[in-house]
C-alpha cells in the first residue's frame, strides 16, 4: 500500500529511522509526556505519532520502511534494544498533525506508573502508561463511576474538577476561568470545607490498588513468574523470559558478550524452530540490564487442537538455561553481529552514544553499549561465552511473563512447574527464600507490592515450602542496573561539567540537550500519582506554549522538546530539554527556549491551562478505562515489565482512572506550579548557587553549513558561547502568559442551519445501476452511501474501541498530479496547509486547543497517489461532531499563509541538503532516479524546484484535488447509525460540490527507464569516519489490481489460464470445491494483491535463511513490495546491509535468491507458513478501527474501479485458496531479469570511493551533493523510501 509521507519516495526501501534533522537523536520522545501509572489499550494507528501535551500540527519527519536502530524506543511500541526492528516511517518533512497527545503506540506504554515520564529522551525509552492505541492520544477521560474504596465526599457530594464553560460574550468560545476560589488557594479548605488536613494526608498516603487479575509466584529454584489473563488478541498469548543480565554486567573483556549469547541461544534452539510451523512468532533483545526472549503464539495448534503453552515454555527453557554453544553457531552469529554493528552505526546511533556517554560519564552505562566492541567480538570462543552464561543465566535470575487468552490459572502454573521446576537445581544447595520474592532486588527492581512479590495476595503462589532442602548459591544483584549516579540535586554536586560538543561531518542541523538526572520516584501511593498528574499538566503547558506561539511566526528553532521520564534500564529519572535549529539560528533558539522555561517557572500555568489540561487528561483516562478489554497482551506485558523494573504499582486501566479521579480533586494551581517549577530549576535557575547542576549539556553540530550565496563553510562553536546563549535567555524580560479564548465549536448551530438550507444535503443512489441510497453488507457491517454533492462515504459501526472512532478522507491525485513545471507543488502545498493550522476566523492556537478539549488527533499528508487526512476522536462530549466540524472547515475555509509557505519550503530545502549525509538515503535516491527515469515526483523536490513555487501555485495544486467526486470518506467507530448519518449529512453534505475554475488533474506519464541502461548498476561512496555499507535492488511489478505500466491488464490473461493437475496436488483434497475456490481466486480482482503478498513472505524467508543465516553476509535483509492502487505500476525492493568487504557478495546472493524460485521450487510448507503469517496478522489487526479504515479505502473510488466489498468479505478465503501455481503466476510478472533489475551499492568510510573511476562532471551542478561520490552517469540526488 503506497501510504508514504508527503515526500513520497521509494515505497519499499528500508532505511534507518532518521529525522530530517540529522543532528537530533533518533529514539526521541514524544515531546512532552509525563507517564501516569495506568495501562493502555492498543489499537495501532501508524500515522499518529508522538505529540505534545497539547494538540498541534506535529512535524512528523518520517523515513520510509525504516530500520529502527539500537536503543529502540518504547515510544515506538517496543523496548529499547540492540536488535534491529523494521519500522515504517519516512524521512522527509511531512505534513504536520493536529494532535492532542502521545501516539497510540506510546500511550500504550504510558500507563506505567511513572512518576515523571514525559516521553523518553534521546537516548532511550519511555515508561508510558498503557493507553489504548485506540484511545485518544494524550490525555485521559473524566469518569462517572464511583471509586470502590477511596472516595472523597463533601457533604455527600462528589467533587468534580472544573470543566470549560461557555463564555458570556462569545457563543463559540469556552471560558477558561474556573469557579471563584477553586484553584488559587494552596490549602484544601476551599475545596473540602469539612475535610481535615489529617484525613487528606491519610488518603494521599494510602497505597494505590494493584491489578487484581495479575498472578505472581515463584518456583523453588527461584524463577519468578507473572500470569495475566487477557483476551486480546483471542486464542493467542505472549510468553517472555526476562533474564536479569545485560551489558552492564560485562567485564572489560566481555563487552558485547550478553548480546552474543542472546543470538547464539535464541537462533541455536531446535525447540524454538519446531514452533515455526504453528503460527508462533519469536524474537529476542538485549539492553543494559536484561536479556529478553519472547514468543507470541496461538493457544493451540490449528488442526490437532494441541495446547501450545508447554511447547513454548519448553523452548524458552532451552533458550535461556540449556543452550548449545556449538562452534558453528557461534561463528555464524559472530558474522551476523559484526554486520549488525556496522549497519546500526549510523550518525543517529553515534549521537545517541555521545549523549549517553556524557550523561552517565561517572558510571559504566557510558561504556557498556549492548552491541559491544568489534575487536572483542572477533576473539571470543565458545568456552568464553559459555562461562558468562553459567555466571548469569539461572532461574533465580530470571522472570517469566505470560499474558494472553488463558482461562485456567492453576493449569498454567502446573505447566510452568512441569517445565522449569528442576532447572537449576542440579548440584546446587542454599538458603530459604527471602521475605520478598525478588530477594535482594526488592529495594529497587520490585517494591513490596500489596498483591505482588512480597504481599500476601490470594493470587500469589510459591513453590517454596518449609521442606525445601535445596538452597541456591546464585542470587541476582540487589540493584538493577548495578551502578551509581551523580544526581542533579541542590548541593549534591558542586562541580559543573562544561558543555560538551560533538561535531561531525554527517550532521546537518544544530541540536543541544540539557540533562537533569534524579533518582526514580516510585509511584505507589495516591500522593505519588498526584505528583505525576501535576507534572504532566505543568509540562504540557510549556510544550504547547513554545510550539504553538512560535509556529505562528518564523521561529528560530526547528523544535523544542522537554522530556521527563523514568528509565528502569538506566536506574534514574532524566529531564531533558532538547533544542534543534538551523545552525545559523542556534543562539536565538537557545535563548527563546530558556526564556519560555523561565516564563513558566516564574508565572506558572494559568487557571485556564490547568482547567483545560486536567479536563482533557481525565477525559482520556475515562476513554482508556472504557477500553480495558481492548488492550493487547503485548502492551499489557510491556507495561508490567517496565512497572516492575521501576518499582511502580501495577494497576489496570479502570483502577488507574478511578485513582486519577480521586486525586484530581485535590490538585491546586499553586501546587501544580510549585512541583512543576522544581522540574525546570536546572534550566530556569541555571548558574545560581541553589540550583541543581545539569547532569550534562551536549551540543551535536555539523562541521560545515550551507550559506546562501557562499556555499559550504566551517561551523564554529565553543562551550563558552553555549553558556552565553543560555545566560542571555535568563536575562530577557518576560511577561505572564495571557489567557486564550478556546472555541467550543467551529460551526455554530445557527451556521449549521444556514448551511443545511443552502446545500440541502441528502443521500442519493450510489450509481445509475444501483437505485438505492445506502448499501449495507451484513457480513462485514459496512455501509456505503453517496451524498448529493457527490462525496462517497463508507462507514462501519464497530464496538472494538469503546466510544472511539477514526475517519479518513482520501483525495485522488497526490504527487502524481505534479507536472514538469510544478515539481514539489503538492507536497509543499500539503505541508503549507499543515504549517498554517488556521481555519476560518480561528487562529492556529484556537484550533489546537479545540482539538485538546475534544481529544482529536488529526494528520494531513500526501503520497504518490493521494492526499489524505486522518482523524481519531472520542464520541464523548460531542467528539465526533467536533472532528467532522474540523474536516468541514479544512475543506471549506482553509487559510493559506505566506509565512507557513516559507516554513514549509525551508523544511524541504533543509531536508534536501541533509540527504547526502545519509548513506542509505543517498543510495536509495540514486536507485530510484535511475529506475524511474529521473522523475522527481518519486524523490524530494530540489532547491531549484522549490524556488519556482509560490503560495498561489501550491494552494491551487492542493485545493484543485479537493473536488467532491474525487474524494472518499471512511469512518469506523462505536457510534449509532443515527449519530454517524447525522454528522455525514450536516458536515460532509454541506461541502460545496465543486470549486471555481477547477479542472481534472493532468497526469504526466510515469515511465520506468528504458532498459538495458548503463544506470542499472550504480555505486555511492560517502566519506565517513566509520565503515558501513548498504545496497538496494529493485525492479518493476504490476499494481495491486494487475495493471502494468505498459497498459496490460494481467488479470484478464490469468483468468484464462487453466488450473493444472500439479496445482491440485497441493490442495487438501484436490476435489471440485477446491478447484472452484482456486478458479474464484484467479478471477478475483485481488488476485495479484493476494499472491504478491504471499510471494513476498516466501522470498523474505529465503533471503534470511540464505543470505543471513547460511552465508553470513548480512545481519538484515528484506524484500518489500510497493503496489499502487491508482497508478498502473508497482515495484519491489530488496534492502540489504553489510560490510564494505561483503556488500558485493550480498547483492549477488540476493539476486540469486530472487531469481532462483524456478530452479528451487516453492515447497508446500513455505506457502502454508506464508499463509499463516498473513492470516494471523489479519486476525490480530481486525480488532483495530485503523485497520478497518484500510479495508474500507477505495470501495467507491472511481480511480480504483476493481475494489468492491468482496475484497473485504472474501479476504481470508482468497488467501486460503492460493496455490503454488498461483504464486508462480505472480512471480512471472516480477521483472527480475538482468535488463530490468536495478541495483545501487552504498559504501561509507574514510577511504570510501578512492580508486573509483567515475566522471563527476554531471554531479557538479547546483543540485549536486558535496561529500557523496556517485559512480555511474545518473543524477546524484537521493530518494527516501515510503511505507
Amino acid at each position: 500500500m503506497a501510504t508514504s509521507s508527503s515526500s513520497s519516495v521509494m515505497s519499499a526501501i528500508l532505511v534507518p529511522h532518521n529525522r530530517w534533522d540529522s543532528s537530533s537523536s533518533r529514539g526521541r520522545r514524544s515531546l512532552v509526556r509525563v507517564n501516569i501509572p495506568v495501562p493502555a489499550a492498543s489499537v495501532p494507528l501508524a500515522r499518529f505519532h508522538p505529540t505534545a501535551a497539547a494538540a498541534r500540527w506535529l512535524g512528523d519527519l518520517r523515513d520510509g520502511n525504516s530500520i529502527e536502530l539500537a536503543y529502540h524506543n518504547r515510544n515506538n511500541n517496543s523496548m529499547r534494544q540492540m536488535k534491529l526492528k523494521k519500522k515504517k516511517k519516512s524521512d522527509a518533512p511531512k505534513a504536520w498533525k493536529w494532535s492532542t497527545s502521545v501516539s497510540h503506540s506510546q500511550q500504550l506504554k504510558k500507563w506505567i506508573p511513572c512518576c515523571s515520564s514525559l516521553s523518553r529522551n534521546c537516548y532511550g525509552e519511555t515508561t508510558p502508561f498503557p493507553l489504548p492505541k485506540s484511545a485518544q492520544p494524550f490525555f485521559l477521560h473524566k469518569s462517572r463511576f464511583p471509586l470502590a474504596t477511596h472516595t472523597f465526599s463533601t457533604s455527600g457530594k462528589r467533587f468534580c474538577p472544573p470543566c470549560a464553560t461557555v463564555g458570556p460574550d462569545e457563543p463559540h468560545a469556552a471560558s477558561t476561568t474556573c469557579p471563584d476560589g477553586l484553584l488559587e488557594n494552596q490549602d484544601f479548605d476551599s475545596l473540602y470545607p469539612q475535610l481535615q488536613t489529617s484525613e487528606l494526608e491519610e488518603f494521599l498516603s494510602t497505597e494505590l490498588p494493584s491489578n487484581p487479575k495479575l498472578h505472581r509466584g515463584q518456583l523453588k529454584n527461584g524463577l519468578r513468574y507473572l500470569i495475566l489473563p487477557n483476551k486480546v488478541p483471542p486464542n493467542r498469548f505472549e510468553a517472555h523470559m526476562e533474564v536479569h543480565v545485560g551489558s552492564i554486567d560485562e567485564e572489560d573483556d566481555e563487552q558485547g558478550i550478553a548480546h552474543m549469547i542472546e543470538h547464539v541461544a535464541f537462533l541455536g534452539s531446535k525447540k524454538r524452530e519446531k514452533l515455526l510451523g504453528t503460527g508462533a512468532r519469536s524474537n529476542a533483545y538485549t539492553d543494559f540490564h536484561h536479556t529478553v526472549f519472547h514468543i507470541h503464539s496461538p493457544t493451540c495448534t490449528k488442526d490437532a487442537d494441541e495446547d501450545l503453552l508447554p511447547l513454548v515454555l519448553d523452548a524458552l527453557n532451552e533458550i535461556a538455561f540449556h543452550p548449545k554453544f556449538l562452534s558453528s553457531r557461534v561463528e555464524k552469529e559472530r558474522r551476523a553481529i559484526l554486520s549488525e554493528l556496522q549497519m546500526m552505526n549510523t550518525i543517529e546511533y553515534r549521537v545517541d552514544c555521545q549523549l549517553l556517554q556524557h550523561l552517565h560519564s561517572e558510571n559504566k552505562l557510558s561504556k557498556r553499549f549492548p552491541i559491544g566492541l568489534e575487536e572483542q567480538i572477533k576473539k571470543w570462543d565458545a568456552d568464553k561465552i559459555r562461562k558468562f552464561h553459567e555466571r548469569w543465566y539461572f532461574p533465580a535470575n530470571a522472570t517469566l511473563y505470560i499474558v494472553g487468552d488463558i482461562d485456567n490459572i492453576s493449569k498454567t502454573i502446573n505447566q510452568i512447574e512441569a517445565v522449569f521446576e528442576q532447572t537449576g537445581l542440579e548440584n546446587e544447595t542454599a538458603s530459604p527464600p527471602t521475605s520478598s520474592a525478588f530477594g535482594a532486588m526488592a529495594n529497587f527492581l520490585v517494591p513490596k507490592l500489596s498483591a505482588g512479590f512480597a504481599g500476601s495476595s490470594s493470587h500469589e503462589r510459591s513453590s517454596n515450602s518449609s521442606d525445601q532442602s535445596k538452597i541456591l548459591k546464585k542470587e541476582r544483584l540487589a540493584v538493577r542496573p548495578p551502578i551509581k549516579h551523580n544526581w542533579s540535586l541542590p548541593g549534591h554536586n558542586t562541580n559543573m561539567k562544561p558543555p560538551q560538543i560533538f561535531q561531525h561531518e554527517l550532521l546537518q542541523n544544530f541540536s543541544i540537550n540539557m540533562f537533569c538526572k534524579i533518582p526514580v520516584s516510585k509511584v505507589r501511593t495516591f500522593r505519588d500519582l498526584r505528583n505525576v498528574l501535576m507534572k504532566r499538566i505543568f509540562l504540557s503547558a510549556l510544550h504547547f506554549r513554545i510550539n504553538t506561539r512560535y509556529k505562528s511566526s518564523n521561529p528560530p528553532f526547528t523544535s523544542v522538546e522537554l522530556d521527563h521520564s523514568d528509565s528502569g534500564r538506566e536506574g534514574c529519572t532524566v529531564t531533558t530539554l532538547t533544542i534543534t535549529a538551523e545552525p545559523k539560528n542556534w543562539q536565538n533558539a537557545i535563548k527563546v527556549a530558556v526564556q519560555e522555561v523561565r516564563r513558566l517557572k516564574e508565572f506558572g500555568v494559568t487557571k485556564g491551562e490547568l482547567t483545560r489540561y486536567m479536563d482533557a487528561l481525565l477525559k482520556d483516562s475515562e476513554q482508556l478505562s472504557a477500553m480495558i478489554d481492548n488492550v493487547s497482551s503485548v502492551d499489557n506485558l510491556d507495561f508490567i515489565m517496565e512497572s516492575d523494573a521501576l518499582g511502580h504499582i501495577v494497576m489496570d486501566q479502570r483502577q488507574g482512572h478511578e485513582s486519577l479521579m480521586a486525586v484530581a480533586g485535590t490538585v491546586t494551581l499553586d501546587e501544580v506550579n510549585s512541583i512543576g517549577a522544581q522540574v525546570l530549576e536546572f534550566i530556569s535557575d541555571f548558574g545560581k548557587p541553589t540550583a541543581p547542576l545539569p547532569a550534562a549539556v551536549v551540543a551535536c553540530v555539523p562541521k560545515k553549513v550551507h550559506i546562501d550565496g557562499i556555499g559550504e563553510t566551517e561551523f564554529k562553536i565553543t562551550a563558552s558561547e553555549i553558556i552565553s546563549s543560555i545566560e542571555s535567555g535568563l536575562k530577557e524580560p518576560i511577561e505572564a502568559e495571557p489567557e486564550l479564548e478556546v472555541p467550543k465549536e467551529l460551526i455554530s448551530p445557527q451556521q449549521l442551519q444556514e448551511l443545511r438550507m443552502q446545500q440541502k444535503p441528502s443521500f442519493i443512489p450510489l450509481s445509475p445501476e444501483i437505485n438505492v441510497t445506502k448499501l449495507h453488507d451484513k457480513e462485514t457491517g459496512i455501509t456505503q452511501c453517496r451524498l448529493s454533492n457527490g462525496i462517497p462515504v463508507n462507514y462501519k459501526i464497530s464496538k472494538n474501541e469503546t466510544r472511539g472512532g477514526v475517519m479518513r478522507l482520501i483525495v485522488g491525485g497526490g504527487r502524481a498530479a505534479e507536472t514538469s513545471g510544478s515539481k514539489g507543488v503538492v507536497v509543499v502545498g500539503v505541508r503549507t496547509l499543515s504549517e498554517g493550522g488556521r481555519v476560518g476566523n480561528f487562529s492556529r492556537e484556537q484550533v489546537e486547543l479545540f482539538c485538546v478539549n475534544h481529544l482529536i488527533n488529526c494528520s494531513l499528508e500526501s503520497t504518490e497517489e493521494f492526499i489524505s487526512m486522518e482523524f481519531r476522536f472520542t464520541l464523548r462530549d460531542n467528539g465526533m461532531h467536533a472532528a467532522f466540524q474540523l474536516l468541514h472547515m479544512v475543506l471549506e475555509h482553509s487559510v493559506w499563509l505566506e509565512d507557513a509557505f516559507d516554513r514549509a519550503r525551508q523544511l524541504y530545502l533543509s531536508y534536501y541538503r541533509s540527504i547526502p549525509k545519509s548513506l542509505e538515503r543517498s543510495t536509495a535516491h540514486k536507485l530510484m532516479l535511475a529506475m524511474m527515469d529521473g522523475d522527481e515526483r518519486f524523490v524530494e523536490p530540489t532547491p531549484k524546484s522549490l524556488q519556482n513555487l509560490t503560495l498561489k501555485s501550491v494552494k491551487d495544486a492542493v485545493m484543485n484535488q479537493f473536488v467532491a467526486d474525487n474524494m472518499e470518506v471512511s469512518i469506523v467507530g462505536d457510534f449509532s447509525q443515527e449519530e454517524i448519518e447525522s454528522c455525514i449529512l450536516d458536515y460532509l453534505g454541506t461541502v460545496r460540490a465543486s470549486r471555481d475554475s477547477e479542472r481534472e488533474p493532468e497526469f504526466s506519464p510515469i515511465l520506468f527507464r528504458t532498459s538495458p541502461s548503463d544506470l542499472q548498476f550504480q555505486q555511492v561512496f560517502l566519506k565517513d569516519t566509520d565503515e558501513r555499507a548498504c545496497a538496494y535492488i529493485a525492479g518493476p511489478a504490476p499494481n495491486r489490481w494487475g495493471f502494468t505500466i505498459d497498459g496490460k491488464d494481467l488479470l484478464e490473461s490469468v483468468a484464462d489460464i487453466p488450473i493444472t493437475d500439479e496445482a491440485q496436488l497441493h490442495s487438501e483434497e484436490g476435489n471440485n470445491d477446491q478447484k472452484d475456490l482456486r478458479r474464484k481466486l484467479r478471477e478475483h480482482p485481488l488476485f495479484f494483491g493476494i499472491t504478491m503478498g504471499l510471494l513476498a513472505e516466501v522470498i523474505n524467508s529465503r533471503l534470511f535463511t540464505t543470505v543471513r543465516d547460511s552465508l553470513g553476509l548480512t545481519y538484515d535483509v528484506s524484500f518489500e513490495l510497493n503496489l499502487f492502487d491508482r497508478l498502473k505500476l508497482g515495484w519491489y525492493v530488496i534492502s540489504v546491509t553489510s560490510t564494505p568487504s561483503k556488500v558485493y557478495k550480498s547483492v549477488d546472493a540476493c539476486k540469486n535468491v530472487l531469481r532462483g524460485l524456478h530452479s528451487n521450487k516453492v515447497a508446500p510448507r513455505e506457502l502454508e507458513r506464508a499463509k499463516r503469517t498473513l492470516l494471523m496478522r489479519h486476525e490480530a489487526e481486525i480488532k483495530s478501527n485503523a485497520y478497518w479504515l484500510g479495508l474500507l479505502a477505495h470501495l467507491q473510488a472511481s480511480s480504483v474501479p476493481r475494489k468492491d466489498i468482496s475484497c473485504v468479505k472474501e479476504l481470508t478465503s482468497l488467501y486460503e485458496a492460493a496455490s503454488i501455481e498461483d504464486i508462480y503466476l505472480a512471480y512471472d510478472h516480477l521483472k527480475v531479469d538482468e535488463d530490468s533489475l536495478y541495483s545501487c551499492i552504498g559504501i561509507a568510510g574514510v577511504n570510501a570511493g578512492e580508486g573509483a573511476m567515475a566522471s563527476l562532471e554531471e554531479e557538479e551542478s547546483n543540485e549536486g551533493f558535496q561529500g557523496v561520490i556517485p559512480v555511474g552517469r545518473g543524477l546524484s540526488t537521493m530518494t527516501r523510501p515510503t511505507t
